[in-house]
């Protein structure tokens, strides 16, 4: 069995490379798959029809190349009381009148939906980015009001002069109290590890140019009208466009479409080998479910899988140092548990896609309500169907709890901070998800530059994805670096420095010129 391209992984970095190299008239693809569901961490769990996205995905995006693909696969469903048009980011697009649609094409669609995200902190809720309102400031009090004043104002005159860790990063932005009060716990419960030794990337990847002085300037703007619905951060979008039944939804059309173009998805495939050999990939070594291996032949090769675990399947290329490196990278991983109540069981209204729980003594650190993402993620439209997200690594505790634990754990937790006033839930799931982030911390991290120039010298071999290039990439950024990969295979160049620049320039992703 040979093929021109292999793609390693049907999330959406992968199953974005293998449309665009299509539609330059690249034929023979393969795509190949280890689970039995296309996504990654884009797809979208079913259970008994309700409704599971991991991780929480809104779409929007500073590109519009990115808008207006994901607009060509599922179009803009418009709204009762909606005009045709959605003006989003400064562009007008197109919205499909319900009445326009109808059977199963009904549901191949994306809502528009309102983003609300808040911080859940000693029973009270603020707003999730913290907006420095008159709201915040009567639920922190005037003694924390003025403290945390001082304590920003001092982190601007005396700045930390070299950004070395995540808490320097946080710090010359919010100030060290309130870096203390809203940030410090839940990243660490994130990551495992202190801000202290968590490389400043992730906050120029992450949370980028977002400070307080700019949460004051949207505040003052929206107080006065001038916003115009449009926030310039990433983080201050106030809407997003979502698929009817959740991000998997538009990655499972995505993978439709490429198999009826003729391209091949092998399911239950996972990678087990790479042939590498003077700097260039040969060929793929794959094993299905049932334990039968096969041979990809390849002219190029595209990966999204962990570099972590490319580099221990591709061991004899690598000199001893890359492979130290590599078989030291580390990874967070994440446990989803979803729990289905009675409306009357949530004794709050919560309008939230997301909350951040930031109270001390329980295990989660965020929440989902899967109605607010898409009233299409809930069978039963009387009931509320939560995600609790806990974050940890496989050798961890939680991690070795049984389902059975981990659903007695969720209940506890969500009746200890008052979310839920119900003893137990009507019903619950476990779902556990394995290197769902790239760690931004440890030895292995700050030598990353010697993994990344082994990898480059591989002249067909093209990272792209979140954990196929070991960053914080976002969806739209996943799906840019595809781009830019099955572009240079389709032209025959060979610049990787270009994909890799994806996601770097603050500017260009943050300030619309």
């Amino acid at each position: 069995m040979t093929s021109q391209v292999v793609v390693i992984g049907a999330g959406p970095a992968g199953l974005t490379a293998a449309l665009e190299l299509q539609a330059k008239g690249v034929r023979d693809i393969v795509v190949v798959e280890a689970s039995d569901q296309v996504g990654g961490i884009s797809r979208t769990v079913n259970y008994k029809d309700n409704r599971i996205d991991i991780g929480g995905h809104r779409f929007f995006s500073k590109s519009d190349w990115v808008m207006n693909w994901w607009t060509s696969i599922l179009p803009i469903a418009q709204g009762a009381n909606a005009g045709a048009f959605l003006q989003y980011q400064g562009q007008s697009r197109p919205m499909v009148p319900a009445t326009a649609m109808a059977g199963a094409q009904a549901d191949e669609v994306m809502l528009v939906r309102n983003r609300l995200s808040r911080i859940y902190y000693n029973r009270r809720f603020f707003d999730y980015p913290l907006k420095l309102n008159l709201d915040t400031l009567r639920k922190l009090g005037l003694y924390k009001t003025v403290t945390f004043g001082f304590s920003y104002v001092g982190s601007q005159l005396r700045p930390v002069p070299k950004e070395k860790s995540l808490e320097d990063f946080l710090v010359n932005r919010f100030g060290r109290r309130l870096y203390r009060q809203f940030f410090k716990e839940y990243t660490e419960k994130v990551w495992g590890v202190p801000c202290n030794e968590i490389s400043a990337d992730w906050g120029a990847q992450r949370i980028k140019s977002l400070s307080v002085t700019k949460a004051l300037w949207h505040a003052a703007k929206s107080a006065l009208g001038l916003t115009g619905g449009k926030a310039q951060q990433t983080s201050l979008i106030e809407s997003f466009i979502y698929p009817k039944h959740g991000p998997g939804q538009m990655w499972e059309t995505v993978a439709r479409r490429f198999e009826a173009q003729g391209g091949t998805l092998l399911m239950r495939q996972k990678v087990v080998s790479l042939d590498i050999h003077g700097g260039t990939v040969k060929s793929v070594h794959i094993e299905g479910s049932d334990g039968q291996r096969s041979t990809l032949e390849c002219s190029h090769a595209i990966s999204t899988m962990p570099i972590k675990e490319l580099i221990a399947a591709s061991r004899p290329a690598w000199s001893p140092e890359v492979q130290r490196i590599g078989d030291a990278l580390e990874y967070r991983d994440f446990i989803t548990v979803g729990l289905l109540y009675k409306k009357k069981d949530i004794p709050r209204k919560l309008d939230d896609n997301w909350i951040y729980i930031q109270e001390p003594g329980v295990n989660v650190g965020r929440v989902q309500v899967f109605n607010n993402w898409s009233p299409f993620m809930v069978a039963d439209p009387d009931t509320v169907w939560l995600g609790l997200e806990f974050f940890c690594v496989e050798t961890d505790p939680l991690w070795r709890k049984s389902d059975d634990e981990l659903r007695a754990l969720a209940q506890r937790e969500m009746r200890e901070i008052e979310l839920v006033s119900a003893e137990t839930a009507l019903d619950s799931v476990v779902i556990r998800v394995p290197k769902a982030y790239p760690g931004y911390f440890g030895e292995a991290y700050k030598q990353f530059d010697v993994l990344r120039r082994a990898l480059d010298g591989v002249q067909n071999l093209f990272l792209v994805g979140r954990n196929g290039m070991h960053r914080y990439n976002n969806q739209d950024h996943s799906m840019l670096t595809a781009k830019e990969a099955a572009d240079q295979i389709a032209s025959g160049r060979t610049d990787k420095n270009a994909i890799w620049q994806i996601n770097v320039d603050d500017e260009y992703h943050e300030e619309k010129k």
